[in-house]
C-alpha cells in the first residue's frame, strides 16, 4: 500500500469540481456506483442529511454528491428539505442522472436559508470545469471547507492495484458519534453496498469516531463510501480484510489532520490507551484525555501537568486500577517516563516533557495493565484562537 496524488480523483471513474465565493462554496462528485454511509446522530438533524440517508437506505448506490459550505441548511423546517431536494433535482437535471441517486451535504450557519439562486449559478460554472485531474479534486475539497485552515485529502493504492481516495472538511464542532463533519470517499475496488456498509462502519468507529476538537457533535456529519468498480478487481475473502485496512489507513490520515486543524489548534495530541479489559475501556480513556480542557490547556501551555492526564483516564468511565497504570509522554524523538505501575517513575523529569510538549505532535502513552486491548484517539490544544474563531463565526 502506498500513498499517490490525486485525492478522489486518482480513484478510476471519478470526476469533480468546486469552486468557492467568499464563504459559499460548492463541491459536485460524479461517480456511480454501490454507496454506504453513517450520519450525525445529533436529534437536531439537517435536512441534507435526512435526504442523503434516505437515498442510500433506499438506493444502497449514488450517481453524483453535491455539497455547499457557508449554510449548513439545519433547523431550517420543511423549506430547508425542499431546498436540499432541489439541489439533488438541479444536478440530475443538469447531468441527465437520477435524482434518488444523488446526495446532498451542506456545512456552515446553522438556522439560515439557503440561497439555491447563488448554488444555481456556482453549479453552471461547475460542471463546465468537471474533470478528473488532481487539480479537480483539490478544488473540491477546498470549496466545502468552511473553518478549516488546510485542505484534507488522501488517496492510497494498495498492492493489489484498487485504488481508495477521500477529501474531508472539519475543524470545530467536532466528537461525532459517528464521523467527523463532511468526508466523501471513493473507491474503484467492485465491492457490493453491503460490505461497503460494513467496513465503513468499522474504520469511521476506529478513526473519525476517536476524533475529538472541542466535544460539540455536529447537526450535518456525514461519511460517504461509493465504489465505481471502475478497477475490475473484486476482493475475494480473504483480501476484504486489506481492503478494511486500507480504508482504516485513509480514515486515520483524515482524522489526524482534522485533529491537527482544530480550530485555533496549534498541537496535534495523540492519545494511545492500552492495557484496558475492553476495547470499550480504552476508548474511554482515550477520548477522556483528548477531550478534556484543561490537558488540552496544559499542552497549549506547555505546562507540565501529568497529573491531569490520570485524572481524565479517571472519570472516563473505563475500569481502571491507579496502583497498575503507566504514563509516558513522547515527540520530538524524545520520551519521559512519568508513571510506571502506580509510581511517580525515578526517570520523571519535567523539564523534558515541558520540551515534549512544545512540540507540534505529542504522544501520550497510557497503560492501564489490566488486559490486551488497546485504542487511539487524536485531538488538539485548546487555545485563544479557539475562543476568538468562536466568538466571530457569523461576525
Amino acid at each position: 500500500m502506498k500513498q499517490i496524488e490525486g485525492g478522489i480523483c486518482a480513484v478510476r471513474g471519478v470526476s469533480a469540481n468546486g469552486i468557492k465565493a467568499g464563504k459559499m462554496g460548492l463541491t459536485v462528485i460524479l461517480a456511480e456506483g454501490p454507496a454506504a454511509g453513517v450520519f450525525t446522530r445529533n436529534k437536531v438533524t439537517a435536512a441534507p442529511v435526512i435526504l442523503s440517508k434516505g437515498v442510500i437506505e433506499t438506493q444502497h448506490r449514488l450517481s453524483a454528491i453535491i455539497a455547499n459550505s457557508g449554510n449548513a441548511n439545519a433547523f431550517t423546517g420543511d423549506d430547508g428539505f425542499l431546498d436540499a431536494m432541489e439541489m439533488a433535482t438541479m444536478l440530475a437535471q443538469k447531468l441527465d442522472l437520477k435524482a434518488d441517486t444523488v446526495a446532498v451535504a451542506s456545512t456552515g450557519v446553522i438556522g439560515r436559508r439557503l440561497d439555491v439562486s447563488l448554488i444555481e449559478e456556482q453549479l453552471h460554472e461547475i460542471l463546465e470545469g468537471l474533470g478528473s485531474s488532481p487539480e479537480c479534486s483539490l478544488k473540491a475539497a477546498k470549496a466545502i471547507m468552511t473553518t478549516d485552515r488546510a485542505v484534507k485529502e488522501v488517496a492510497i493504492e494498495m498492492d493489489c492495484g484498487i485504488r481508495i481516495g477521500a477529501i474531508a472538511k472539519g475543524s470545530g464542532m467536532i466528537e461525532p458519534n459517528m464521523g467527523t463533519m463532511l468526508c466523501f470517499a471513493y473507491t474503484d475496488a467492485n465491492v457490493p453496498a453491503d460490505v461497503l456498509d460494513s467496513a465503513l462502519r468499522i474504520a469511521v468507529d476506529k478513526t473519525f469516531n476517536m476524533v475529538v476538537v472541542d466535544g460539540d457533535t455536529s447537526t450535518n456529519d456525514m461519511v460517504l463510501l461509493t465504489s465505481t468498480c471502475k478497477s475490475g478487481i473484486k476482493p475475494c475473502m480473504d483480501c476484504l480484510d486489506d481492503f478494511e485496512e486500507g480504508l482504516i489507513y485513509v480514515f486515520t490520515e483524515l482524522a489526524k489532520k482534522m485533529a491537527r486543524d482544530g480550530e485555533g489548534a496549534t498541537k496535534l495530541i495523540e492519545a494511545r490507551v492500552a492495557g484496558t479489559k475492553t476495547h470499550e475501556d480504552a476508548k474511554l480513556a482515550a477520548k477522556a484525555i483528548v477531550r478534556s480542557p484543561l490537558v488540552k490547556s496544559a499542552i497549549f501551555g506547555k505546562d507540565p501537568n501529568w497529573g491531569r492526564i490520570v485524572a481524565a483516564a479517571g472519570y472516563s468511565g473505563a475500569e481502571l486500577e491507579p496502583e497498575r497504570l503507566s504514563l509516558s509522554f513522547s515527540g520530538g524523538g524524545e520520551e519521559v517516563e512519568l508513571v510506571k505501575s502506580g509510581e511517580i517513575s525515578s526517570s520523571s523529569d519535567l523539564e523534558i516533557l515541558k520540551k515534549i510538549m512544545a512540540n507540534e505532535e505529542i504522544i501520550i502513552n497510557l497503560d492501564l495493565s489490566m488486559g490486551k486491548e488497546q485504542a487511539t484517539a487524536w485531538g488538539c490544544d485548546l487555545t485563544y484562537d479557539y475562543i476568538r474563531i468562536n466568538a466571530e463565526y457569523t461576525t
